[in-house]
């Protein structure tokens, strides 16, 4: 097992018990680029030099500064910095760095997707803490509750919401770091030219039966990163001098315009499918507006559109 990357206790009022975090996601892209120079092929690498250097000589190559010779500095005035050691900032007095207190806890559908961050395994320090780890997941998957703690590591103390899966063949728990509100934008700021539209009973009926018509279990295993296929594709190419894969997307055309109630009753009714097989293969319309059905003769029918504000 890979070494945790986070242990301690966690409190909740006088019950403690030692718990050891791994991190539960791992980079699986295959595709790594260098930075290389355009004009001989070679690897480009950069070096740490004095600012001073630069401003002195800028035409002169500058000497690297070493690794052991380097701190953190915090500029508490215009080109002034104190030095923070390593060592000082190991000392600080932070008690989540060692101890996950839990101060409450809140209901699953409480835990909006917004706030959530980053997940981890949860999992007894030892044999010694099972019992009381075992004990405090059975209770959080029977109340359906997450406990909200905090906890501190990479340079910052983050609030933690620990979960118990209702699998009971993974016998341990999930923390997720979150997000504190200030750092989420006001949704109103983006929200609020949104034009207002009353929405149609029968349209909404029948998206209902779009939605119902497309439900189905989630599983991960489906999806896949389309971009990193994509980016191995253009590598093997030009790896081995064939033409390179381009993008089919082009800009759609206007086509006859048909209303929001047609496209959804026909993407109900199968519509969206069999006119799927009337366009030919190669041809890929992505509407830049609106909801768009695919016509007999491969155009794409915009059914209207909506103002957009840039961010």
């Amino acid at each position: 097992m890979a070494r945790p990357y986070w242990s301690g206790q966690i409190q909740i009022s006088l019950v403690s018990f030692g718990v050891k975090l791994f991190v539960a996601t791992e980079a699986k892209g295959e595709i790594r680029f260098h930075q290389i120079s355009r004009k001989t092929g070679e690897r480009v690498r950069h070096q740490k030099v004095l600012a001073s250097a630069l401003e002195d000589a800028p035409d002169e190559a500058a000497a690297p500064v070493e690794k052991d010779e380097i701190v953190k500095g915090y500029e508490y005035r215009k080109g002034e910095y104190i030095a923070i050691e390593p060592s000082e900032i190991e000392g600080l007095r932070v008690p989540s760095k060692h101890t996950i207190e839990v101060t409450q806890f809140v209901g699953l559908d409480e835990l909006e997707p917004e706030y959530l961050e980053k997940p981890y395994f949860v999992v007894p320090e030892n044999d010694t803490q099972a019992e009381a780890f075992a004990v405090v997941r059975k209770a959080l998957q029977k109340s359906k509750k997450a406990a909200l703690g905090k906890i501190a590591f990479g340079g910052r103390e983050h609030v933690l919401a620990i979960t118990a899966p209702d699998d009971d063949a993974l016998p341990g728990m999930m923390a997720y770091t979150m997000r504190y509100q200030e750092e989420l934008r006001d949704p109103v700021e983006y929200f609020r030219d949104i034009k207002k539209v009353a929405v149609n009973e029968d349209s909404l009926e029948l998206a209902e039966s779009l939605i119902k018509k497309k439900t189905a279990k989630f599983d991960p295993g489906k999806f896949t990163d389309g971009y990193e296929a994509a980016l191995k594709e253009l590598v093997e190419a030009k790896i081995k001098h064939a033409p390179i894969p381009k993008d089919e997307v082009s800009t759609p055309k206007r086509g006859n315009v048909i209303n929001l109630m047609d496209a959804l009753r026909k993407s109900v009714h199968g519509g969206e499918a069999a006119e799927a097989k009337k366009k030919p293969a190669s041809v890929k319309s992505v509407p830049k507006k609106g909801l768009s059905l695919v016509t007999a003769s491969g155009k794409s029918a915009t059914t209207g559109s909506r103002k957009r504000k840039s961010a």
